[in-house]
């Protein structure tokens, strides 16, 4: 959806024992290991075939034409990566296209080369002490994990610097790229989505995985065919808690506008964090605007805190910034609340609710009616038209925003790593305004 929400991530107090992920130390010799598959067992029943990708995968695998005696820059960019690849990945494996970048990784399309099966490569820059984290977060997660809706990782590469983790390939896209794309929507497609997403999660917290970053663009189709599952990942910020281990959690950090009142007051948290980002992602997902939004970091968490939103039938994004009252008149959505049922509204407020303890677990939601029944007694009114409008002009303002910001930003670094986390200023006069109301 372009102008993404970057994420919190872990910003501890000092004074606190936190649940940080452990460390990974360089190994002094490289060592391979394949864990999961045999050699050649790299084929998967329905996998998507080649013919079927979508049109940004085809997009990134293709070479524009390019005129005699020029270097085509698309396959100089290819080679760029592949020198960097191990050879023994390379030897297993052709390098196609990179189609993702991170502050520690890159990810790339590649094919078995005895299967020419599809598969993507992550591969992780362990030598920094951020990209070690994370890689031992998501490499906890997923050699533990075997669901049809959770991203399944095949064999992983490892050397001194860094780590190749090979997986399946999502060729669909993201969840709200499909709404977007696709001519209907309703209620019963998106019971539909939340069963998926609701299975996978019961399946991670039943292990003691929470997530802890779950919104829209972790959620992928696995294909472009209208009949593909939908697949959870992304597991860099995810706690994993062995049996008969606390499960408690204190490490702040998600994506603002999906995290937990629980986290944003530095309390000790569950894994019902993920059931309230989820809520968020059913409102999303039934109106194509946020529940909480706003442009200053601050408002935004005091509304997440009182955890107040409402269904009403036209909502506007409220531009705070004086240069973006000009826009005002541009990015007023139109909601379609009036034709959601109450029972879409009612799953709503039984995830988004401030007391964790009064939240439904994953499981509950399962069982909620509205899931249940897959929104039989809901209205069949297609909501698609006005989701991606809304969905459209939120991308379009937040991109306006940010350019704004970075034209009227000081010399500082605009990489820095600061401006992403919970700042320790803004939590402690959190803290000291709900305190009250967290404490009686």
């Amino acid at each position: 959806m372009g102008c993404r929400t970057s994420k919190v991530l872990p910003e501890p107090p000092k004074d606190v024992q936190l649940d940080l992920v452990k460390k990974v130390e360089p190994h002094q010799t490289d060592v391979y290991k394949n864990f999961l598959r045999p050699e050649g067992g790299g084929e998967k029943t329905g996998s998507p075939s080649p013919h079927g990708q979508s049109q940004a995968t085809r997009a990134a695998t293709q070479s524009p034409p390019v005129a005699h005696g020029q270097a085509d820059p698309r396959r100089n960019k290819v080679a760029k990566y592949r020198a960097k690849f191990d050879p023994r990945v390379t030897a297993k494996y052709e390098i196609k296209a990179l189609i993702g970048r991170g502050s520690f990784s890159r990810v790339v399309r590649v094919e078995h080369k005895g299967t020419r099966q599809p598969y993507a490569i992550k591969m992780i820059e362990t030598r920094y002490r951020e990209g070690r984290e994370v890689c031992e977060s998501e490499l906890c997660v997923l050699r533990r994990v075997r669901h049809t809706n959770i991203i399944q990782l095949m064999e992983v590469f490892e050397t001194a610097e860094r780590v190749y983790m090979v997986m399946e390939l999502a060729t669909g896209g993201e969840l709200f790229d499909r709404i977007i794309a696709r001519g209907s929507f309703t209620e019963r497609d998106a019971t539909r989505v939340l069963q998926m997403v609701l299975d996978g999660v019961k399946y991670l917290h039943t292990l003691g995985i929470t997530h802890r970053d779950l919104k829209p663009e972790n959620l992928l189709y696995y294909h472009p065919g209208t009949d593909s599952k939908i697949m959870i990942t992304d597991f860099g910020l995810a706690s994993t808690r062995k049996k008969g281990d606390e499960c408690l959690m204190k490490t702040t950090c998600g994506t603002p506008e999906y995290i937990a009142p629980e986290i944003l007051v530095r309390k000790p948290y569950t894994n019902a964090v993920d059931m309230w980002a989820l809520g968020v992602i059913s409102y999303i997902l039934l109106s194509g605007t946020m529940p909480f939004e706003d442009d200053n970091r601050m408002r935004l968490y005091r509304q997440i805190l009182k955890g107040k939103y409402s269904f009403s039938g036209e909502v506007g994004i409220l531009p705070h910034p004086a240069w973006l009252q000009m826009w005002m008149f541009r990015f007023v959505f139109q909601a379609p609340w009036p034709s959601v049922s109450n029972l879409a509204k009612d799953f709503i407020d039984r995830v988004l609710t401030v007391d964790p303890s009064e939240r439904l677990t994953a499981g509950q939601a399962l069982k909620h009616p509205w899931i249940v029944s897959m929104a039989a007694s809901s209205s069949m009114k297609n909501l698609q038209r006005c989701i991606s409008q809304n969905l459209l002009k939120r991308a379009s303002s937040r991109c306006h925003s940010t350019k704004s910001a970075h034209s009227t930003r000081s010399s500082r670094s605009t990489k820095s790593n600061k401006a992403r986390r919970v700042r320790e200023k803004e939590l402690r006069e959190l803290n000291r305004r709900y305190q009250r109301q967290y404490n009686g």
